[in-house]
Parts: structure tokens; sequence; C-alpha cells
């Protein structure tokens, strides 16, 4: 009986060892063929392997080094996929099927370069075909993909253009290699302002004859983005919304928040919040916004327009048309004037072209504004200008009862922000009696002030004073005397926001013509 026993183990036995070296002999060469065939049909791509091992013991293993797909008829291009090292991990029964059954797999160190769109042959009369006619069968089924630590880049489609990139510190995919899409969620970096996206969603499936045209649809949330990153502002910003399309062509809605928004250059915080529809070029990074809503205080702002980059430029412009009709410009000025009282106040409208060039300058030293605005009516705050304006008024028009000088009236201009100086032309505003036409200049930094222009008023010279001085200037009266007004006297404003200096334009009384 012992002898049986004996004689039954060691046939178990050889049999084992005879299954051991097969797996080794036969089996290994076959799943290692299998899995490389698989990669290359499934993404139908060339592909390169520094080394692989297999394990087909008690389930399969692999370990890829150096995986290399291949851009498909795009010389010139990077690979479409670089993976330092793969892990594969299933069963031999699921290996075996068709398509193969991968439980996990795991990438380490995996960049993919998706290519743009070819450009279609002016003689080619074939259409586009549709994405389900360009589907082919999965040649894979993944149950779970890992690949912590992804570098996404969409190449640009115009020559020179940065390309688009995506630093992803977290990805887990499910049912990848499937014709349906997978699911995912990844951690993104952003790198400026600084602070991670979390993000969820479906992605593919993957489009093989054009990656670029692959669907992505999902929702994100940005939060604790340290606006300080950027110089000349502050603030923490948070955001959040909803995204769908291809990879080279995405639509986003989403919404932002920053409690304490700054700009440096007046050191007021205000509670900002946008909303905003924009499409991403996936080819390029470059954003269409359509449009953005802003709101902070009282005030709402509308604009539209884009962030693109140019040729050879590292980073990227923002360029936008911005609207504002339901503002006050004691806001406006809060926003970006160091004073802690707004010098007016009142509803302001205006359009302007805004653009913000990149670099490492100060927000408020190289943007650039163009544009026209109006107030209706306005209130001075300031007690010195107040009391001159109060003054002023009396005289342009004696005799008449005191109104409420305060008032300013039509108020509108062209500005023009360049090198944190605003540039006024065209500047006119009324008080009771008079008229003020201005040209100048704004420093926001060093709040001084460079103004010249005319004051008209109701009123002749002689008529602003009383006594020997009135009769005196009644020999001046004809030197003021101009279109059809009682007195048109050359003025200039100097000085400083906090010390105004008013004057006369003497030389400018006789050297002028009528």
């Amino acid at each position: 009986m012992r002898k049986w026993i004996f004689g039954g183990l060691a046939l178990l036995l050889g049999v084992v060892a005879i299954a051991f070296i097969w797996a080794r002999v036969r089996l290994k060469p076959m799943l290692r063929e299998r899995l490389i065939t698989a990669i290359r049909e499934h993404y139908r791509r060339e592909i390169e392997v520094k080394d692989i091992e297999i394990s087909a013991v008690t389930g399969f293993g692999a370990t890829i080094h150096g995986l290399v797909l291949h851009q498909k008829d795009r010389s010139g291009l990077p690979p479409m996929a670089q993976v330092e090292r793969l892990h594969v991990s299933g069963t031999l029964r699921g290996v075996l099927r068709e398509p193969l059954q991968i439980e996990r797999v795991v990438l380490v160190g995996l960049k993919i370069n998706v290519p743009p769109k070819r450009r279609k042959s002016p003689d080619s009369a074939q259409p586009d075909k549709p994405q389900t006619e360009r589907r082919y069968p999965p040649r894979f089924v993944i149950n779970e993909v890992v690949a912590d630590g992804t570098f996404l880049q969409i190449l640009p489609k115009k020559e020179g253009k940065e390309p688009l990139t995506f630093d992803i510190t977290k990805l887990t995919l499910h049912s990848a290699g499937t014709t349906q899409p997978m699911q995912f969620r990844a951690t993104l970096t952003n790198p400026k302002p600084p602070g991670d996206i979390q993000s969820t969603g479906a992605f593919g499936p993957w489009d093989s004859d054009e990656p670029g045209l692959t669907p992505v649809s999902g929702s994100y949330t940005f939060a604790n983005a340290d606006l300080s990153d950027f110089k000349g502002l502050a603030g923490i910003l948070s955001s959040e919304g909803k995204y769908q399309g291809m990879l080279e062509r995405i639509e986003v809605e989403g919404a932002t928040d920053t409690p304490n928004f700054t700009l440096k250059v007046s050191g007021h915080p205000v509670h900002l919040k946008t909303q905003f529809h924009a499409i991403v070029d996936g080819t390029d990074g470059d954003t269409y916004l359509q449009p953005v809503n802003a709101q902070f205080r009282r005030s709402s702002i509308v604009a539209s327009g884009g962030v693109y980059g140019k040729p050879g430029q590292k980073g990227k412009t923002i360029s936008l048309d911005v609207t504002v009709s339901d503002a006050r410009v004691e806001d406006m000025l809060w926003l970006a004037v160091k004073a802690n009282q707004p010098l007016m106040v009142g509803g302001i409208t205006f359009k302007t072209k805004f653009e913000l060039p990149p670099g490492d300058k100060d927000i408020i030293e190289k943007l650039h504004l163009t544009g026209k605005f109006g107030v209706e009516s306005a209130r001075f705050t300031s007690l010195k200008i107040q009391d001159k304006v109060e003054a002023l008024s009396q005289r342009a028009r004696p005799g008449e009862e005191p109104e409420d000088e305060r008032s300013v009236s039509n108020l509108r201009g062209g500005f023009e922000l360049h090198d944190s100086v605003i540039d006024f032309t065209k500047l006119t505003f009324k008080v009771p009696g008079a008229t003020v036409y201005l040209d100048g200049a704004y420093g926001l930094q060093n709040e001084t002030l460079d103004f010249a222009g005319e004051l008209h008023t109701q009123a002749k010279v002689s008529q602003m004073t009383s006594g020997v001085k009135s009769f005196f200037l009644r020999l001046a009266d004809p030197l003021f005397k101009k279109k059809g007004a009682g007195a048109v006297i050359p003025i200039k404003i100097t000085g400083t926001r906090e010390e105004p200096k008013f004057g006369l334009e003497v030389g400018r009384v006789f050297s002028r013509k009528d």
C-alpha cells in the first residue's frame, strides 16, 4: 500500500514539475506575445518594449519595462505614450480569453502626448467618418487602472504655440479598454495659482485614429488657491463646475468665489464672485470665455474674450471686452485706489478692452485698459474738493439760489491704463453754473494728478467777484469770452489725490486762438 501512495505522490510531483517547466518554456513566451499583441492591436500603434517579466504559476502577472507607443503616421512628433514601468495582474483564465480580461494595471511614469487632429487635404473628397465608425473591438478589458503621476500633453496644431499640459498626481480608471466610457477619479496639480483640482467623470472610449476626439466629461472642485502667486493680487480662490467635450475641445461651466480678492495697489479686499462659460481648445490651451459674469460689493461686470497664447511667447495673454452697466463708481475706486474714502459716489457705466500679457510684473504695471465711461450723477466725498466746487458753482452763476453743489452730472470721457497710469481724454463734467473739460493723467501707485483744460462758466469773469476787482476785471472779460459762454478759463489740476492743487494757466489765456 505504501508503495502505491509514494508512487502516486511521485507521479503528482512529476506532473507539477512538468507543468512548471511547460509554463516557463512554453506558456510564458505565449502569454508575453499575447499581451504585446493585444496592446499593439488595441491602440493600433507600433510599440517598443525594453523588457517584460511574466509570472504564470498561481495566476497571471506581468511587469513591462520601457513601453513606448508610437504615433500613427505622424513623423516628427513625440511618442503617443511612454511608460517607465507597467504592472499587470489577473487570472490565467482571464488572460487566455478574448478579449483579455485583466483585473488591475498599475502604471508608473506615464507620459501621454495627444497629437492635433490631422489637417484634411484640400484634394480629399472623403468626409470625416462619424466617431462610431472609427471604434474597434477592444483587445483587452481592465477592471481597474491606477496611473498616479501621469503627465498628459495635448500638442498644438499651430507651430510655435505652447501645448496644453496636465500634471495628474492621482488617477484611477475603471472598465478600461471597453467600447463604453471609463469612469475616472483624478487629482490634478494646478501650477498657477498653486493648488489641487479634484475631478470625477467619464473618459473615452479612446479614439485610435484621432486621439484628440476622445470624449471626456465630468465635474471638478478647486479649493484654497492662493492668488498672491500673481504679483499684485491677493486672496484665496475656490471654484467648482462641470465640463464635457473632447480632448481637443472642452466646454466648461463653472463659478469662482474669492471672499478676500485684493489688488495690492489699493489694499482693499472685496468679495468677488464669478460665473463663466468657457471653451478650452485642447490643441493649444487657448480658452474662449463666453461670457464671464462678476459681482463685488454693489457692482456687476460682464466680460467676454479669451486667454490666448502667441507663437514664440511663453505664457498666455488675457484679452477681454468688458461691459459695465450696473455698477457704482465708489466700488471701482475702492478696488483700484488706496484711499479709504472714495473720491466720489454714484452710478457708473463703461466699456473697456482689457488686456493682461504674461510676465512676472505686478498686475497693475502690465494691465492695459482702453475704453470710455460715463457717470450721470455723482457726489464728491472730499470736503476740500466739495468746498472748491461750491465756491466755483456760486461764482459761475452769481445771484442765483444755492443748489447742492456736491452733485456732478454728465461725467464722461475716454481712458487708457498703461504702466499703472490712467490717461484721460475728453474728460468732461458739469456742476451748477459751469462745465469742465480736461485731459490728463492719474498715477495709481503714486496718486499724482496732472490735468489741464478749460472751465466754461455762465458768468463773465468780472461777475465772479465784486467791488474794485469786478471793475478792473471787466477789462479782461473779452480775453475769456469764447464759444458763447460767459467765460472760458484755462485751468490746471496738479498735486496728489490728498492735496490737489487748482490753478489758472495764465500763459494759455494769451496764446489760445478763438
